[in-house]
């Protein structure tokens, strides 16, 4: 069995767009049009994920509801001082400043992306 993708609903598409393809580096693959939905597909560096990105014709206004079950996407950054300074570039706010997880391991951090899904960020050792 192999994992193909994971698929989050969007709002706004551009937005989305923007953060995960400017902020996060994911690459647009391809799109896929539905008689109710456009699916975008990005893809990491590496290509070995794929996010689905699907945007409904008939959006709720206030947008999606996330379950209870669902945590976070975890993306890895070569440095927090590059991305800092994306992050004040486009005007955005930490849910958790970078922070040192234990003595000896990974610099974290914690953002939420334009639907509200909470995106960690972790620095390359």
């Amino acid at each position: 069995m192999k994992f193909l993708h994971a698929m989050i609903r969007v709002k706004n598409i551009d937005k989305s767009l923007d953060f995960y393809c400017n902020l996060l580096g994911m690459k647009l693959s391809h799109t896929l049009e539905l008689e109710d939905s456009r699916l975008y597909f990005l893809t990491d560096n590496q290509g070995d994920f794929l996010l689905e990105l699907t945007h409904n014709f008939d959006t709720p206004k206030e947008g999606y509801v996330s379950g209870s079950a669902f945590g976070h996407f975890a993306f890895e950054t070569d440095s927090f001082e590059d991305f800092d300074k994306q992050i004040k570039a486009k005007g955005l706010d930490y849910m958790w400043e970078p922070f040192l997880l234990k003595e000896g391991g990974p610099t974290i951090a914690f953002l939420k992306d334009p639907d509200g899904n909470e995106i960690e960020v972790i620095e390359k050792e």
